[in-house]
């Protein structure tokens, strides 16, 4: 490391100290985001010399139709914290939800976020409407559709965070009459092809992590769904911790059996996991607890089929299939 690295990296640990944030602490997150990114936790310190040496990335995020779970999810996050995320490791210039300001000051925020000169990456939580024009969803007077076309399409990478955002999720359900679809579909006229963060709501680190990869390493690997490989590769049934009682033909008969708080399978009651693609076993909620493990079902939150395709999620998929 230069002379000038070193002293720019001792100022960082100044800052990070005096916000609370020790070295100790960032080194530890440095770790978390290896192994996220599918790296030996030791690799930390190169992730750390990856973040220190760049630029933090202007993130802009916009919200379309949606309940604001994924943020909520984001905000709950924990190692990183959201703090540390938008402090330390990108800089959010525009987020609707926790930003301070509001009406023409946001968005004259949000048009000074998009002439910065080393460009920006475009988060979008929730689906978009598009009958009509758009007519059905609108910020400060202009559609989404027109003002995420314009946002995304100057981006230097385009994320859809969420289910919504990903395929249209419960927003594109049945009978869909705001037409809402999800970025990718959209914004396609545009060139918009998003990495896809999947679920309702997705697992902060998947998106924490997807940002870490655009920042080191570039475009992460994604599947034919165009969600990252590196958390979408396998299937929940094959992470999950109640597979080997699948394996020796143990259903739970209810979710309030003996049975079942013995950890016993869920299959016959509804669980998609054997269809889902998701890292929820290994990843978990603030790096506590998911779904199944909770003594509830996965209901496929994270495919494309979601909500349509999957619902009722208490009826075994297979006897949907047949039916």
């Amino acid at each position: 490391m230069s002379s000038s690295a070193r002293i720019a990296a001792l100022l960082m640990d100044r800052q990070r100290e005096a916000a609370g944030f020790s070295r100790r602490e960032f080194m530890k997150f440095c770790g978390l985001v290896a192994v996220a990114l599918g790296m030996e936790a030791s690799m930390g310190p190169v992730v750390a010399r990856a973040l220190e040496g760049k630029r933090r990335p202007s993130v802009i995020y916009m919200h379309g139709a949606e309940c604001t779970g994924c943020t909520e999810a984001l905000l709950r996050a924990v190692d990183p914290y959201v703090d540390v995320l938008i402090m330390e490791i990108i800089s959010l210039d525009y987020c609707e939800t926790i930003m301070a300001a509001a009406g023409d000051a946001s968005h004259k925020a949000l048009e000074t976020a998009m002439r910065n000169p080393d460009g920006y990456i475009c988060t979008i939580e929730g689906a978009i409407p598009t009958r009509d024009g758009g007519l059905y969803g609108q910020v400060g007077g202009e559609t989404m559709l027109s003002l995420f076309s314009r946002v995304a399409a100057g981006a230097k990478a385009v994320i859809a965070m969420g289910s919504c955002a990903s395929f249209g999720g419960i927003q594109a359900a049945a009978p869909n009459p705001s037409g809402a679809k999800g970025v990718g579909e959209a914004l396609a006229a545009v060139g918009v092809a998003p990495i896809n963060i999947a679920g309702c709501p997705p697992n902060p680190v998947n998106y924490i992590g997807t940002v870490v990869h655009l920042l080191t390493k570039g475009m992460p690997e994604l599947d034919s769904a165009r969600r990252p490989r590196m958390f979408f590769g396998r299937t929940v049934h094959d992470l999950c911790e109640r597979r080997k009682h699948f394996d020796k033909g143990e259903f739970a008969p209810s979710f309030s059996s003996e049975e079942a708080r013995a950890g016993w399978c869920l299959h016959k009651l509804g669980c998609r996991g054997p269809w889902t693609y998701n890292n929820c076993p290994t990843a978990l909620f603030n790096q506590t607890n998911w779904p199944v493990r909770a003594g509830g079902p996965c209901i496929g939150c994270s495919e494309p089929g979601f909500w349509d395709q999957l619902a009722p999620f208490s009826t075994d998929i297979r006897e949907k299939k047949r039916a």
